[in-house]
C-alpha cells in the first residue's frame, strides 16, 4: 500500500510518500520561518494562505521524486489535529478531495501519534512498549506508548511546553526568531555555571514539567544587567543545562517507574545536541536504550504522518467523507486499530 502524507498543523508545509514494502519513497518540506520572522512568531492566518500556496506544487514535487504518478496512491494521510486550525482545515480539505477523486480512503492522523511512531523510519526502530519523551513547542509529555493507537500519558507540563520556554528565552535575549535553534547555538560558547538556573520539579515526585518559573529565573537574573554578546551565551548555556536535566532526570524516572527499558525521543527539541549528549549518557549508565529519530523527523513532516496513517489503513481502519480538524485533540482518545507490522 503505497500512501500520500499530508502535514500542514503549523508552519510546515509537508508531504511524503509511505510504501508498505519499500518504506518511506520520498519527502518534501517547505518551511515557513522567512514568512513569520518579521512577526517574531507564527502568524496563523499567514501559516494558512501560505499552505493554500504551496501544498498542489510540493504534491506534484513529491509524487515526482517518487517516480509516481497520483494515480498509484492507494491511501492518503493527513494531520487532522491538534494544530492551527486553519492550516490543518488546508490540508483537509486537500487530501478528502483527492481521495474523493481518486477514489481512495483518506485518514486523518494524529499529529503526536506520527512524532510516536516516528522512530519506526529509522533502520533501528525500537520495539513496543517504550517510554516516549514528546518535546516541542506545542507539547512537553512522557507516554507509555504499548503499540499503535495505545498510550498512556505519565506526566505533561502544568504550564509552557519546553519549545515554548526556549523561544519566549530567546526572544527575551535578542536572540531571533526561530528561539529554540538560535539560543541552543548561543549556549555553544556559553561558559557552565556562569548561571544556576532552577531545575523545575524535579526535586517533586511524579512526572509532571513547569517550565514557567524557569523563564522567571532567567528574568530576574538579568536585572541591572548589561546584554553583552558573552551574556546572552552564558544565560543561554544555564538555561539550556537547566532544561536539559530536568528532562532527562524525568525521562528516566519514567523509565524506572514503568519497568520499561527503551526511551524514544520525539518532537522538535529532541534535535537539541546537548539533550542527546545527555541523553546518551545517562540512558547507557541507567542499562537501558534511547531512539532517536533523525533531526528532520524530529520537527513536523509528512514522512510520520503518512506512516502512522499507513499503519492505521493496513489495519483496515476507515473514516467516511466529512471533513476532521481539531484544534485541540487528547492523544488519550485514540483508539487501537490492531498490531500491524509497520
Amino acid at each position: 500500500m503505497k500512501v500520500l502524507g499530508i502535514e500542514t498543523s503549523c508552519d510546515e508545509t509537508a508531504v511524503a510518500v509511505y510504501d508498505g514494502d519499500r518504506g518511506l519513497v520520498a519527502n518534501r518540506v517547505f518551511s515557513q520561518v522567512a514568512l513569520h520572522a518579521p512577526h517574531g512568531g507564527v502568524v496563523p492566518e499567514l501559516a494558512s494562505r501560505d499552505h493554500i500556496a504551496r501544498l498542489l506544487p510540493l504534491i506534484e514535487e513529491t509524487l515526482a521524486e517518487a517516480g509516481l504518478p497520483l494515480q498509484a496512491i492507494d491511501g492518503i494521510a493527513y494531520t487532522a489535529g491538534p494544530g492551527l486550525i486553519g492550516a490543518l482545515l488546508v490540508g483537509a480539505c486537500v487530501a478528502r478531495g483527492l481521495g474523493y477523486a481518486l477514489r481512495v480512503p483518506v485518514i486523518g492522523v494524529h499529529h503526536l501519534e506520527g512524532h510516536l511512531l516516528a522512530p519506526a523510519l529509522e533502520p533501528d526502530a525500537p520495539d513496543f512498549p517504550y517510554v516516549a519523551l514528546q518535546v516541542s513547542g506545542g507539547h512537553t509529555m512522557l507516554i507509555e506508548v504499548t503499540g499503535i493507537g495505545r498510550y498512556r500519558v505519565l506526566g505533561e507540563t502544568l504550564d509552557d511546553a519546553a519549545g515554548e520556554a526556549f523561544d519566549k528565552t530567546a526572544k527575551f535575549l535578542g536572540l531571533g526568531y526561530p528561539g529554540g535553534p538560535a539560543l541552543a547555538a548561543a549556549a555553544e560558547s556559553g561558559r557552565p555555571g556562569v548561571f544556576d538556573f532552577p531545575r523545575p520539579m524535579l526535586d517533586r515526585p511524579g512526572l509532571d514539567f513547569s517550565f514557567s518559573g524557569l523563564k522567571t529565573a532567567v528574568v530576574v537574573a538579568l536585572r541591572g544587567r548589561e546584554l553583552g554578546a558573552q551574556t546572552r551565551a552564558d544565560v543561554a548555556r544555564g538555561f539550556e543545562d537547566a532544561m536539559v536535566e530536568t528532562l532527562v532526570g524525568k525521562a528516566l524516572r519514567a523509565l524506572t517507574m514503568t519497568g520499561i527499558p527503551t526511551l524514544v525521543i520525539a518532537g522538535g527539541v529532541g534535535a537539541n545536541r546537548r539533550l542527546r549528549e545527555e541523553l546518551d549518557r545517562r540512558v547507557a549508565q541507567a542499562g537501558a536504550r534511547v531512539h532517536y529519530p533523525r533531526p528532520e523527523f524530529c520537527t513536523d513532516n509528512a514522512a510520520m504522518i503518512a506512516l502512522a496513517g499507513h499503519a492505521r489503513l493496513a489495519a483496515g481502519e476507515r473514516e467516511d467523507l466529512p471533513v476532521r480538524a481539531r484544534a485541540r485533540w487528547p492523544l488519550e482518545e485514540l483508539r487501537a486499530p490492531g498490531t500491524v507490522p509497520l
